[in-house]
């Protein structure tokens, strides 16, 4: 029995039309995901036939999210350690962006046209994965979501703001992209395989299941794909690059807090030991009183000044180690402060630097995509592979012309 249902289905395989899941950071622009201006992209006699499924205001999402936290945190703070707008920090901050997107599209133009049945048929399946997307990630909170079926394929945009509760250090409640999808079960491993990555596996995986109650099954493309694939799975690594470089600027930045922080309550207990003298000057019990009548010197300096004086002398010592303790670990912690912003400060230049190679190669895939669109797939691949042979070739004759020379 087991053998016979394993062939038909092997058979609905067979039948079933196979379409490729794309998976896409997005650059998260919020007023070309409303429309509230057209690119060249988009044809505005199809807007209408796009669902809009959420549409809030970032700042007052990120009220709802974060002020409590932020009125817990500024408790007992000096003014200039106070968060006054945790919007503006976040959004000002190098390992943390205020919001993420997440751009999922079922084939492509050829296959799943927007105007087409096939496009009408991606439009349900996207629909019906959107719907329970939220309470699959209650830690990524959704404020701006929309199917777009007014450009050449039917695509989802999802936007989003990671966070993670309960935390330690900073704030209780704060932004998190790792931390959010770590509660969530993606934990990273090797380099490629970050929490982010895993995540957007586990939705495209969600998105497939959907896909097959509808006769569709996900085929899988490897990178051994023709050389605009090359390209945009070149630029997506290196998205993720610096998306895993934020992470990191971002944990160096909270261990950095961690350290201004204590810095800040060592100098306090250094003011408070620099106000000693003025206890000594006040304080009753390390005052000598008036002798008494009738009492001997002797007496007086046994029975009075000599327990002040020993008392003294006991609070001097404590506070002389105790000043040294304190002066000695607050180097400690300038030096660690010192090196957790150098660490920063790299961090930052090779996500810049990343950011810049992304640049170009985004350019460089444009160019691609134009000459495939002018000449054609066949002529464009005809012709880089000639170019990598004569490539190849003049390598060949380089080492010939060496090996020459050596003997």
């Amino acid at each position: 029995m087991c053998h016979i249902w394993h062939l038909l289905r092997e058979e609905v395989r067979n039948i079933m039309i196979k379409r490729t899941i794309s998976g896409m950071i997005g650059k998260g622009s919020l007023a070309h995901n409303r429309r509230e201006f057209f690119a060249e992209n988009v044809e505005p006699d199809r807007v209408q036939l796009n669902i809009c499924y959420q549409n809030e205001n970032l700042k007052e999402v990120y009220k709802e999210l974060f002020d409590d936290a932020v009125g817990r945190y500024n408790i007992g703070k000096r003014k200039d350690r106070q968060i006054t707008n945790y919007y503006e920090k976040i959004r000002n901050s190098k390992q943390e962006k205020p919001f993420h997107e997440l751009i999922l599209q079922i084939g492509g133009q050829e296959n799943m046209n927007a105007e087409s049945e096939n496009g009408q048929l991606a439009r349900q399946i996207l629909d019906e994965y959107y719907r329970e997307f939220q309470e699959r990630n209650p830690q990524l909170k959704v404020f701006s979501a929309h199917l777009h079926m007014d450009e050449a394929t039917p695509h989802l945009h999802i936007d989003f703001v990671p966070f993670t509760t309960g935390s330690k250090r900073g704030l209780d409640t704060r932004v998190s992209l790792k931390q959010a999808l770590a509660a969530q079960g993606f934990k990273g491993g090797t380099r490629g395989d970050t929490e982010w990555n895993q995540w957007v596996q586990s939705e495209k995986e969600q998105l497939a299941a959907v896909m097959e109650r509808y006769g569709i099954e996900w085929e899988h493309k490897g990178m051994h794909e023709k050389h605009l694939s090359v390209l945009d799975y070149k630029k997506q690594e290196r998205e993720k690059e610096v998306a895993d470089l934020g992470v990191e600027i971002g944990k160096r930045e909270d261990e950095l807090e961690l350290v201004n922080a204590r810095i800040d309550n060592l100098i306090d207990c250094e003011k408070s030991l620099e106000n000693v003298k003025e206890n000594f000057e006040n304080d009753p019990q390390y005052q000598l009183p008036e002798p008494p009548a009738l009492m001997g010197a002797k007496a007086y300096k046994t029975k009075i000044a000599q327990p002040i004086i020993n008392a003294l002398k006991e609070l001097v010592q404590g506070v002389v180690v105790k000043y040294f303790e304190m002066k000695n670990t607050l180097e400690q912690w300038r030096q660690a402060n010192q090196s957790l912003y150098q660490d920063n400060i790299r961090l930052s230049e090779r996500a810049k630097n990343l950011e810049n190679i992304n640049a170009l190669q985004k350019a460089e895939l444009q160019d691609y995509r134009l000459l495939h669109k002018v000449f054609g797939h066949k002529q464009i691949d005809a012709m880089l592979e000639q170019a990598k042979e004569i490539t190849q070739s003049k390598k060949r004759n380089s080492h010939f012309r060496n090996y020459k020379d050596e003997r």
